[in-house]
């Protein structure tokens, strides 16, 4: 009775599992389908479920409509470069905060954890002023800088740090007379890959999605990201939903990449400190 309620409870999770991927991966299925169809096609009833034969022909009017090559290249540099800083500074303030004692850590903690509770969107005007003092408006600085370091990356990986490195190896560290940025490089870095990659991936998707405050911040058309330069695709009047589609998948396919090469390290450390446990 047992084993038979063992097997039942396998099917249902496994068959839960099956359901939960498919519901998952249609959207990217039909975002290929629309993207390989025409406009007309797009809105046949009953709906085409296909792949069609005009994929080539939708990104041919994608790249002619727009500067896909420099909206690319615009976006890839910004997204890595937020991603490295962020991988960086929020790394080495989790690591002091997790196996460092100082003066006002528990306060600084607290009001770091309490920035979660204002929205992005009320930073919107005073960071547009700040850019404007500065000097960065229609620059990748604004972009870059002031997303280099965030609240929620710093908590995430002060719980890895906590968890995973152990007192004795950070004391041990300097015993043998190593300062806190050789500590930090040599125990810290290695010990928090696998937040590191799940932080960077989540960092570039952020990065390489973001919409609003490339629009506010970029003035040059030769400077738009991919989001901002997609977005003129949709015409007021007539809009060709394949090329916009066709758009899209151009925009997701090097997330997708980006993901399974992080995604790598990130399930590897996950089992290798299970192994250890």
């Amino acid at each position: 009775m047992a084993v038979r309620r063992s097997l039942v409870a396998r099917i249902v999770t496994h068959a839960c599992i099956i359901i939960g991927v498919i519901l998952s991966l249609y959207p990217f299925y039909w975002l290929i389908v629309m993207s390989t169809n025409t406009t007309a096609e797009i809105f046949d009833y009953p709906p085409k479920l296909t792949f069609g034969p005009h994929l080539l022909e939708n990104i041919g009017k994608v790249m002619a409509s727009i500067d896909l090559l420099s909206a690319l290249a615009n976006t890839l540099f910004v997204s890595l470069a937020c991603a490295v800083l962020v991988m960086f500074f929020d790394s080495l303030a989790a690591f002091a905060f997790a196996k460092y004692n100082f003066p006002g850590k528990n306060v600084l903690f607290v009001i770091l954890i309490a920035t979660f509770l204002i929205p992005g969107s009320l930073s919107l005007v005073p960071s547009f002023v700040l850019m404007s003092e500065l000097g960065w408006v229609g620059r990748f600085e604004a972009l870059i800088i002031p997303g280099a370091a965030n609240a929620f990356g710093i908590f995430l990986l002060r719980q890895f740090a906590t968890s995973s490195i152990p007192d004795e190896l950070v004391e041990s560290s300097r015993i043998d007379g190593a300062g806190f940025w050789r500590t930090y490089w040599h125990v810290g870095v290695p010990m928090l890959r696998g937040g590191l990659a799940f932080l960077g991936i989540f960092t570039f998707i952020g990065a390489w999605n973001d919409y609003v405050w490339p629009l506010i911040i970029l003035v040059d058309p030769k400077q738009q990201t991919l989001q901002t330069a997609l977005q003129t695709l949709n015409s007021i009047y007539i809009t060709d939903y394949s090329m916009v589609m066709a758009g899209a998948l151009i925009s997701v396919v090097p997330l997708i990449g980006i993901f399974i090469i992080g995604s790598r390290h990130f399930i590897a450390n996950i089992a290798a400190g299970a192994l250890k446990g």
